[in-house]
């Protein structure tokens, strides 16, 4: 019930989803966790079930940012382990993607990782290190062209999770950095996706659970990753790309996405 004693955690899109279920199994593990999103209400009832911490973040705010982690070190006296899970998606294929969906989708997922990341990494250093970790999808290195900026974005979260970990090896940060692909988790993201895509005239992604195909996980499947990529157990591992899909990558199948 220790994996995280002492150690000062931030979630982003927590309020639900996948966030929550870190959150949960963060502060169960003895983190001191700080819940952010933009679902206030949400957000501050887990909070305040879990005995944590919420507070309201927009990710695409770098000074939003800024603000946050000088809040919480100058509160906590340090942070040691950051979530970047808030993200949204969006329908278009490459040929029907509108502009203001695909910047709407790059500067929650993508920019609020970017941002994070960069003022997460001094944090961190000042006391020796810690862990970021990236919630990318299965749609970054599997096709899905109902939602191509979805795929772009999860794509470049993968990829600037390796230059941040280089970077910190390089200038002796002591801060690692992995990112997580899930493939469909029961979500309420995953679970409205159903009837969106039915205005759309497309078919929903086929789930089985019965079976061994296309059936989705649980929160907590993905949750039990990042408690172990955010503790010192992980401590060997390091730039990293986690795919946690039971297999559904190695198969035919349906990819959609987490939240």
């Amino acid at each position: 019930m220790d994996r995280l004693k002492g150690k000062v955690a931030i979630v982003t899109g927590a309020a639900k989803g996948l966030g929550a279920a870190d959150a949960r199994l963060f502060a169960a593990e003895g983190a001191a966790v700080i819940l952010t999103d933009v679902d206030d209400a949400t957000g501050a009832a887990l909070a305040a079930e879990l005995g944590a911490e919420y507070l309201h973040l927009d990710v695409t705010s770098e000074a939003a940012w800024a603000a946050l982690i000088a809040d919480v070190v100058a509160r906590h006296g340090r942070l040691d382990v950051l979530v970047n899970n808030a993200g949204i998606v969006e329908f278009g294929d490459p040929e029907t993607l509108t502009e203001g969906n695909y910047r709407k989708i790059m500067a929650v997922s993508l920019d609020g990782v970017v941002f994070g990341t960069k003022h997460a990494i001094p944090a961190m250093a000042a006391n020796g290190g810690g862990s970021i970790v990236n919630m990318a999808s299965i749609a970054a290195i599997q096709g899905e062209p109902t939602f191509a900026a979805y795929s772009a974005a999860k794509g470049a979260i993968d990829a600037y999770t390796r230059a941040t970990a280089a970077h910190c090896i390089k200038h002796g940060r002591g801060v690692r950095c992995n990112s997580v692909l899930p493939a469909g988790i029961d979500t309420p993201m995953v679970q409205s996706l159903g009837g969106k895509l039915a205005e759309l005239g497309a078919a929903a992604p086929a789930h089985d659970n019965a079976s061994a195909t296309n059936r989705l996980g649980e929160p907590v499947d993905v949750a039990n990753l990042v408690l172990f990529l955010a503790s010192d157990e992980s401590r060997f591992i390091n730039g990293q790309s986690h795919v946690i899909d039971d297999g559904a990558s190695i198969i035919s199948g349906n990819t959609v996405p987490r939240g």
